[in-house]
């Protein structure tokens, strides 16, 4: 998601998405389907030359540890068992680390807990939606592998202008760069003499979702893929609302002094470009649109 350095769904709602997810899953496993959610994932080669230039310590672990926020749908997830994390991300970076000759494991966090997980060590990577920004390059290595811009969302039928919010109340998850969004249009609006915009703020996307299906809340806005994603999941209960705009690269997150491991998965995302897997699996979860054809490790950003 357009998260800020510091982040990016009551129980009915989250059941009623988990249980359309099981039947969208179920849907594209019994019928062979070669998108969505069940559909597979291409099997990736090791590149014996991009294996040599893994770190040491990782590559004598064998294995790559990733701190993930998995309440980002479709984006990373998890899956029915409440443990296994999926998603957009998760397929992609998993055949990033087996091009490097590695296996993953993924621990769930929140999001704002990722960057200093990277920065202390206690995970390699953090694989969660980052947008790439100047703010976290002051921290972190970043590798960009996606674009995604925001989008609002709403319940079907409301009167909804993301420009005239004046207010009315918006719920976005904590951390995100969506928080800043509305806080910049709260103070257009009180600068105006109008009343501001209540902004609420989710620890989980889901419950911003459910927020706004319950009519606790007018609208939400979110990462594109992720907003289109919920509208999916509610099967008709919200609409999304406007175009999408500032769309940026999302980055892997790397400790600042690995800008050179940074490169050796560059080339892996490049090499899975290449041959097609890349593609494929952005077709599974249906957010080819996000696709980039030039990763860079600490790209330019505005």
């Amino acid at each position: 998601m357009f998260r800020i350095s510091s982040g990016r769904r009551a129980l009915l709602g989250l059941a009623v998405a988990t249980a359309m997810t099981a039947s969208l899953t179920a849907c594209g496993e019994e019928s062979g389907d070669t998108t969505g959610p069940g559909a597979a994932v291409p099997s990736t080669a090791a590149d014996a030359a991009l294996a040599a230039k893994v770190p040491a310590a990782i590559k004598t672990a064998g294995k790559i540890i990733i701190g993930t926020d998995s309440t980002y749908a479709p984006n990373e997830f998890l899956d029915q068992d409440g443990k296994t994390v999926k998603g957009v991300d998760v397929d992609l970076f998993n055949a990033v680390a087996a091009k490097l000759g590695l296996t993953t494991e993924w621990q769930s966090s929140t999001f704002d807990a990722i960057i200093p997980g990277v920065t202390s060590a206690k995970y390699n990577i953090g694989v969660s939606s980052f947008t790439v920004n100047a703010e976290r390059m002051k921290e972190a290595t970043m590798v960009s592998y996606f674009s995604a811009g925001t989008q609002w969302a709403a319940k079907a039928g409301a009167a909804v202008n993301p420009d005239d919010m004046c207010g009315k109340k918006v719920a976005v998850q904590t951390g995100t760069v969506q928080v800043k969004d509305v806080e910049a249009r709260s103070k257009k609006c009180t600068d105006a003499g109008k009343a501001k915009i209540t902004i609420d703020q989710y620890q989980a996307q889901s419950d911003a979702t459910v927020a706004v299906t319950s009519g606790k809340d007018d609208a939400m806005l979110a990462d594109s893929p992720v907003g289109a994603y919920a509208v999916k999941q509610t099967n008709g209960q919200l609409v999304l609302v406007g175009d999408i705009y500032d769309s940026a690269p999302y980055g892997y997150v790397l400790p600042k002094d690995q800008a050179e491991f940074g490169g050796v998965i560059e080339k892996a995302l490049e090499a899975l470009i290449a041959d097609g897997s890349y593609k494929t699996i952005l077709t599974k979860w249906g957010v080819e649109a996000g696709a980039i054809t030039d990763p860079a490790v600490n790209p330019q950003v505005f």
